[in-house]
């Protein structure tokens, strides 16, 4: 019934830009923060960028200035911006969906990932 759908991944040369889908479906998309996760090769997986449901943003100190994160409710949609690709930025990339209500239990869904690979 949930589903995170992510779409935007690619082969791009260092210096390039791509432009990440999540399309979600099966929530009630302005409840939840969206976030943007990767996992690189022999990495553990690493928080990206956060949006809260008011549209704050936050982003790991790797890709400040180069990444941008955003979301368009009435699409369903969260996006990530990434200008200035480095080859340390090539990973999978997923998205993740969090409902954490006052009181209650939190709730995380997470899409299957988009490989992204930077490289000459």
């Amino acid at each position: 019934q949930v589903q995170l759908v992510e779409s935007g991944g690619g082969l791009v040369q260092p210096g390039g830009s791509l432009r990440l889908s999540c399309a979600a479906s099966g929530i009630i998309f302005n409840n939840y923060a969206m976030g943007w996760y990767r996992q690189a090769p022999g990495k553990q997986r690493e928080l990206v960028a956060t949006i809260t449901r008011g549209g704050n943003t936050n982003y790991v100190d790797s890709v400040k200035g180069r990444f941008t994160i955003s979301r368009d409710n009435a699409k369903n949609t969260v996006y990530l911006q990434m200008n200035s690709l480095k080859p340390e930025d090539t990973a999978v990339y997923y998205c993740k969906a969090n409902l954490s209500p006052p009181l209650g239990i939190n709730v995380n869904y997470w899409g299957q990932g988009t490989q992204v690979t930077v490289s000459s």
